[in-house]
């Protein structure tokens, strides 16, 4: 049975209590930031106003801002994971909808920034970005010179944060619904036997031998989304109108081109990568015909794509020895990285690892400034769970050396390179397994995940990214989405990327309806990216300390340049094509390499 929160040992927690001991306190921080109950809530920085043209004065304002809007860091992600922790918390609900409301405040009464800043002539501007009391502003001030034409006046900027809050609420709705109150029918084994089915037990059982399990898990899971298809529906496409106001509202010729703007990524990243998955979508197909032959079966269905191929050797890991394995497997990045992550798992409690009722479902890693790189899990001791704690960990990583060598300002990286560090510590785990090896079957199996990571990480989000790019144009060409429009577009782009192999059971119609990277604009492209600038710095990693220390000053760098030129610092260019297609050759060399495993040892 899956236990309540307060049923879970303190150790097997992570040291939320590191932020605040108990939540009195972070009552007590609450307090002191929430400022006077009567606009301007904060004074002392709202006699800036006007004044932001002198270089004394904006480099004070963004001294007092940034300090504020650190403090309320630290109290959202307190909020967000205990939230997270139990989705049915009311306590935790009311003390994360007070953060985020005063967040929305803040930001609100602020709105008159960017505006009176750029009210300047771009000469100026550019005469106050260059001077040297705000040296630790520059790049701050040139991303914002950038956004001058998508800018508005001081009363719009106002109205559009004023609509923020509101904007929210297909996003939150669909958590909610999605991790707290979704319920399923029991998933039922070829024995009769009926299991628990939530969303962090479905992708349990999608790698189950059990073919019945895998089915019934399927069946009933995407039943429980058509009993809710005109809701998912609804919120999908209030999501989508929330990202066409904005793009309007911003003078932006469309949604894509609104979300990949300010992180100057021009739109033929995005096009060049699907238009390589397509050039290589062959491979994918006969992929799907070597599934369908290894695993006997007539007809492939939706619930055989994540069986492994080769049954998994290995016994369950527990979740401390998962640990050891993962800490092992980064020595390649030296003896500072590797003791920081062994501190963080082993001893500072980094992590919350095991599933409890209402807890939120999948994995992330998060944290502040001022905390530690918290990392959720929902671990079942798979070597999928392994390898998403790999994953984890990555990101965690790279948070950690970002916060450490970055001011507060420049410490977050761009979502745009937040896929490459974490899909790089898979591939270090999956080597270090590959040299452990002790029967051909293993290695068959290991070869196997990666010919997985690729079609999940690369086919199945550049998949994705096409639905969310053809449901916000149809947005922008005025057309209602319906459930039925929404089913006719996700089961075109299957049939198209699996290929006449894959059966399109009913219930895959609805998948579209559970994934929640389609609440957060233009994403899921950076997922495929990101696989393919790891696989490329991982080879020159290996081949060079000189390209490992270029890949550490990445992982220091945080958000101090744009996205594709920090990728550039670590050694991948994404603006042509070379990085994706060199990540197709090698799902081709992985796929020659299984099938010559499966000839020569008879799996």
């Amino acid at each position: 049975m899956i236990p309540e929160r307060k049923e879970v040992p303190l150790n097997e927690r992570w040291n939320v209590e590191a932020l605040y001991p108990v939540l009195t306190d972070w009552k007590k921080d609450f307090d002191l930031a929430k400022g006077r109950e009567t606009q301007p809530r904060w004074p002392n920085l709202k006699i800036f106003e006007g004044r932001l043209k002198d270089p004394n004065e904006l480099a004070a304002f963004f001294d007092a801002y940034l300090a504020l809007d650190r403090k309320l860091s630290k109290l959202y992600t307190y909020a967000h994971l205990r939230l997270d922790e139990d989705l049915g918390n009311d306590e935790f609900k009311q003390i994360f909808g007070l953060i985020s409301s005063l967040i929305h405040d803040f930001r609100l009464e602020y709105s008159w920034v960017d505006p009176e800043l750029l009210s300047m002539s771009e000469k100026d501007f550019k005469h106050l970005a260059a001077d040297a009391k705000l040296q630790s502003y520059r790049f701050y001030l040139e991303k914002l010179g950038r956004m001058r034409p998508h800018i508005l006046s001081r009363d719009m900027e106002s109205l559009l944060a004023l609509s923020s809050k509101a904007l929210e609420t297909p996003y939150k709705t669909f958590g909610a619904l999605n991790n707290a109150d979704m319920t399923f029918a029991p998933a039922e084994t070829s024995a009769g036997e009926k299991r628990d089915l939530t969303s962090g037990t479905y992708l349990l059982f999608m790698r189950d031998p059990d073919r019945d399990l895998r089915k019934s898990a399927f069946v009933n899971l995407h039943r429980g989304y058509e009993a809710h298809a005109n809701m998912m529906c609804e919120l999908i496409q209030g999501q989508v109108q929330s990202h066409l106001f904005a793009a309007r509202a911003r003078k932006f010729k469309d949604c894509r081109e609104a979300a990949l703007f300010p992180n100057s990524i021009d739109s033929t990243v995005y096009d060049n990568l699907i238009s390589v998955i397509h050039e290589n979508l062959g491979l994918l197909h006969e992929y799907m015909h070597l599934r369908k032959e290894v695993l006997g079966i007539e007809e492939l269905h939706p619930y055989d794509l994540y069986v492994p191929l080769v049954p998994e050797a290995q016994t369950r890991m527990n979740f401390s020895d998962a640990c050891q394995q993962v800490i092992d497997s980064v020595s390649l990045l030296g003896d500072a990285y590797q003791q920081a992550l062994q501190k963080g798992l082993l001893e500072n409690r980094w992590v919350d690892p095991f599933e409890n009722q209402r807890k939120r479902s999948g994995a992330y890693s998060s944290g502040c400034y001022d905390s530690m790189p918290y990392i959720l899990m929902n671990y079942h001791g798979t070597l999928n769970d392994v390898l998403t704690l790999a994953h984890e960990a990555g990101h965690s990583m790279h948070s950690y050396l970002s916060r450490k060598n970055q001011s507060y300002l420049y410490a977050d990286y761009p979502i745009f390179v937040a896929e490459v560090a974490s899909t790089f510590n898979e591939q270090l785990l999956l080597k270090g397994l590959k040299e452990k090896v002790k029967t051909p079957k293993d290695l068959a199996y290991l070869i196997n995940y990666e010919i997985e990571g690729i079609r999940t990480t690369i086919f199945r989000q550049a998949l994705f990214a096409e639905f969310e790019l053809q449901i916000h144009a149809l947005a922008e060409q005025g057309e209602t989405l319906t459930p039925t429009l929404l089913k006719d577009i996700y089961l075109k782009l299957n049939r198209a990327y699996y290929g006449p192999e894959l059966m399109l059971d009913s219930g895959l119609e609805y998948e579209w309806a559970r994934i929640p990277h389609f609440y957060y604009d233009f994403y899921v492209y950076q997922y495929a990216t990101g696989l393919s600038a790891a696989l490329a710095l991982f080879e020159k990693v290996n081949e060079s300390k000189d390209a490992r220390d270029r890949y550490l000053q990445f992982l220091s760098s945080g958000g101090t340049r744009y996205p594709l030129d920090l990728l550039r610092l670590a050694g991948v260019d994404l603006h042509d094509k070379t990085t994706v297609r060199a990540a197709m050759k090698r799902f081709a060399a992985l796929l020659n390499e299984f099938k010559k495993q499966l000839q020569k040892n008879a799996l």
